[in-house]
This record gives C-alpha cells, sequence and structure tokens, in this order.
C-alpha cells in the first residue's frame, strides 16, 4: 500500500469507452406553475463536466496519472463540447467522429441541491463496423504507449462484442492488463480480460447466483471467473468493501468509508484506482486496499467525485485501523510527505534525537514540542550513528523499536530515521516551519536553524535522562 501512496512513478493509462456531458442546470424554486402541478425552476448557474467514461478519467488526472482517452462520439455539438472538456485537462484524447451518432448528453436540473429531472440526448446503438475499425486501427498505434488499459462501459454501443474482444487480444498480444467495469448480462464478451469490477447486484444477474453468504459469495466469482476466462475474479460490496478470487483463495477488503454522503461515481472512481494501483504493483491486495480508501473518501463528498493521492493518505491517517508503522517514513518519503502538508498550509514542526530509552522526559518534551504546531515530526538518530555520538554500548533499543515506540505516541506524527551525524540533511529535506531542540543548547549553534523559519529551545524535565535511567538499572 505504501509503495503506491509513495511511488514516485507517473503511470500511463488508457482509458476506452462511452463517453458523455453531464450537463446541470441550478437553481430555486418558490412556485408551483400555473400551467400544470409542476416546479418552476429559476435557473441561476449551468456547469458541464466529462461523464461516463469521463468520470474514470478525471479520477486518473486527479490521482497524478497521464491519460490517454479512446472513444467513438458523434459528428455533433455535444462532440464539440466533449472534446473541449478533455482538452481542458492533460488527457491526451484519440476521438473518432462517427456521423449521425448523437454523443451522449445527460442534462440534470437542479433545485435546492436535488435533482428535479433528468432528460438525454444520446444514441444506445452499436457503433459502425467503420467506427470500430478506426479504434482498432489507433489502438494499435498507441498500445505500447501505455501501462494498462481500462475499459469503462456504460452500455451506449462503444464497447461491441466485437471491439471488446479485438482490444482484449491486442492487449495480451502487448503484456497489458485489461481491466473492465462492465455493464449489462453478456459478461462473454469481457473474455480474457484481467478482472471484471461488477458490484453485487451485477455480478448476481450475470451470473445468476443470489450472494447472500460467503458460500454464495466463493460461488459468484467462480462462475464469474469462467464466464469471462479472467485471471482474477472481484466484486464490489458496497458497505462490506471488495471480495477477490486469486489461486482458489477468496479474499474480503472490508471498506473503510466513515461516513456516506453519495454513492454516485464511487464504480468510477474504484476502476480508476484499482487501474492507477496495477500500474505501480502487481500486489491485487495493496491494489484493493487502495481502491477501498479512495471509495471511502468520494462517498464522503456529494455528487461524482475525484480523489487525490493526499486525501487518500490522509483519510488513512485518520481511520482507527491505521497502523503504527504508518507513521515511520523513509528520507526519500518524508519529503513527500512534508511538500504535501505544506500545501495544506500546516505548520511543521521538527525535532531529532536517539531517544534510546524512551521516559518521562522524552514524551513531555516532544508533548511541547508538537503544541508549537500542526505536525511533529521527529528525526531518529540510527544505531550507527547513536553509536559514533554515545559510544559502542549504545543504544540500547536498536533504530526499529525506538522508531516503532516514538510513531506510537500520540503527539508524534512521524518519525524518519538518519544515519548522518548531524540532521542537517533531512532538515533541508523537510523544511520545518519550527526546529526545537533541549534547552541546553542555549548559547550554541543548533543544526538547521538556517533552514527552520523559527528554533524553540525547550527545557526537560529535571533528572529524567536515559543515561540515569541506564545507571539506575545497572545499580551504580
Amino acid at each position: 500500500m505504501e509503495r503506491i501512496l509513495q511511488n514516485e512513478k507517473k503511470p500511463n493509462i488508457l482509458v476506452i469507452g462511452d463517453l458523455m456531458v453531464d450537463h446541470y442546470l441550478w437553481g430555486t424554486c418558490d412556485r408551483i406553475s400555473p400551467e400544470a402541478p409542476v416546479q418552476i425552476i429559476d435557473i441561476q448557474n449551468e456547469t458541464k463536466v466529462l461523464g461516463g467514461a469521463g468520470n474514470v478519467i478525471s479520477n486518473l488526472l486527479s490521482l497524478g496519472a497521464d491519460v490517454g482517452v479512446l472513444s467513438v462520439v458523434g459528428d455533433d455539438s455535444v462532440a464539440e463540447e466533449v472534446k473541449y472538456l478533455i482538452d481542458a485537462t492533460d488527457a491526451k484524447s484519440f476521438l473518432i467522429l462517427q456521423k449521425g451518432r448523437k454523443t451522449s448528453k445527460k442534462s440534470r436540473i437542479m433545485a435546492s441541491k436535488s435533482q428535479v429531472v433528468r432528460y438525454d440526448h444520446e444514441s444506445k446503438n452499436n457503433i459502425s463496423f467503420e467506427s470500430t475499425d478506426k479504434v482498432y486501427a489507433k489502438l494499435q498505434q498507441i498500445v505500447n504507449g501505455y501501462d494498462l488499459i481500462l475499459l469503462s462501459d456504460y452500455g451506449k454501443g462503444v464497447l461491441t462484442n466485437d471491439l471488446t474482444q479485438r482490444i482484449i487480444k491486442i492487449a495480451k498480444l502487448n503484456n497489458k492488463k485489461v481491466i473492465v467495469d462492465p455493464k449489462g448480462t453478456n459478461y462473454a464478451k469481457y473474455s480474457g480480460a484481467y478482472f471484471l469490477t461488477p458490484n453485487k447486484k451485477e455480478a448476481e444477474v450475470a451470473t445468476g447466483i443470489k450472494i447472500d453468504s460467503s458460500d454464495s459469495l466463493r460461488d459468484a466469482l467462480k462462475e464469474l471467473q469462467k464466464i469471462a476466462n479472467l485471471e482474477m475474479s472481484v466484486i464490489t460490496l458496497s458497505e462490506d468493501g471488495i471480495a477477490v478470487l486469486k489461486d482458489k483463495e477468496v479474499t474480503v477488503k472490508p471498506t473503510v468509508a466513515k461516513e456516506v454522503f453519495d454513492v454516485t461515481g464511487a464504480g468510477d472512481t474504484v476502476l480508476a484506482s484499482l487501474g492507477y494501483a496495477l500500474s505501480m504493483t502487481d500486489d491485487i491486495y495493496a491494489a484493493l486496499e487502495f481502491a477501498n480508501l479512495a471509495a471511502g473518501v468520494v462517498v464522503g463528498k456529494l455528487g461524482s467525485a475525484t480523489v487525490t493521492l493526499d486525501e487518500i493518505e490522509d483519510y488513512k491517517a485518520t481511520l482507527h485501523k491505521s497502523s503504527i508503522d504508518l507513521h515511520i517514513k523513509t528520507v526519500k518519503e518524508i519529503k513527500k510527505v512534508a511538500k504535501r502538508l505544506r500545501k495544506q498550509n500546516k505548520k511543521i514542526i521538527f525535532t531529532n534525537g536517539c531517544f534510546d530509552i524512551l521516559h518521562k522526559g522524552h514524551v513531555s518534551y516532544l508533548n511541547n514540542a508538537k503544541a508549537l504546531g500542526d505536525i511533529l515530526i521527529v528525526g531518529l538518530n540510527s544505531d550507527d550513528s547513536v553509536r559514533r555520538l554515545k559510544g559502542e554500548n549504545r543504544p540500547i533499543n536498536n533504530h526499529d523499536d525506538r522508531a516503532y515506540i516514538l510513531s506510537a505516541l500520540e503527539c508524534v506524527d512521524y518519525v524518519v530515521i538518519f544515519d548522518e551525524d548531524t540532521p542537517y540533511e533531512l532538515i533541508q529535506r523537510v523544511k520545518p516551519d519550527v526546529l526545537v531542540k533541549g534547552a541546553d543548547y542555549e548559547g550554541k549553534e543548533v543544526i538547521g536553524s538556517d533552514i527552520a523559519k523559527e528554533t524553540v529551545l525547550i527545557d526537560f524535565v529535571e533528572g529524567k535522562s536515559t543515561t540515569s535511567t541506564i545507571e539506575k538499572i545497572l545499580g551504580k
């Protein structure tokens, strides 16, 4: 999981599917029409965003991926809107125009944040054979420029049986995974994909199996794998998480949503986040955990929403299940974390030390340091560094143990082990707002004070030190 969040690689992902415009007319209602018993909406604002496969694209861009878009649209004004909305992002579009086809546009009239009515303008019939050939030809040209392919099927006719099979075959020839958010009941058309992401209801319809127990869940996963000849089988279970069948073993990754306001677009977020994660790692279980976190963020928002890596990491840190290990970072990782915190206008506090045998003096010092800002980052001397400073008999506890104990403290947000004699290089990476040292540095040079905005000295608790603790243990 951490490999996904901290990886600096920027994946390149191709999305193929049904594009549409989500059109919103926002207004207020304070009267009923005299012509008919309907509301009169006073329109005050109008917005347009990418919909359908566009939701997947938006989520991938929000996560930081490079994105390509391959689809078929009509030769109409709505297609121009689609192209404009894609061009306004960093995505690269490969749009095939088909004369006579209506590009999908879903218009919603909204009053006081509630949807009053929706009207659609679209073609639902399959794209032409000519368009199919053009999509396939374009895919042959660009497939090797992408790490992975996502198919977002909204049942509007782009992903026909023929085209879907041709996409999967060319992807396999080029060693590219294909992940599909399916539509309808004919899952055989996705045969050969890496896996599908149906929700529970969709899986029940496709397999004919009512999912109401662990046994029926296993049966449905097996049937999906059989029907679509999948590498592995996945079913999203809403508030119960995501289930996967891999190597004949069923694993359910539980949901991590704290509050659910709106599930609109959650399926698109799951598809995008799984694709993003699997372009970083082949660990499906880490990818599922990542997707669960992403969905947990999105369902806490109103309307179709996107999610960022920062939001996922922040969200994970707030969960009760957040592990102690999450707060232990490498020097490389802490630079990225600090950059994110600065963007959020967090006041970063930094201090460092050996913290060999943790005692009241340490805890009091760290607690007082944390009170100076929002985030406390502790630089921890490695074992080799401690030996150079304290002698061959130190440290008593190795740096892994010391880091674990420190990161368990409520006042400590992150711990970073460093091997140098001084933390100067680490402080350069963190760029703290406040640098904290003990009061015994009064009148002395504090390493890193030229980098931090402010340096604060904090008194120690009298009579409390690691040396005195060791002496007491030894009976001196």
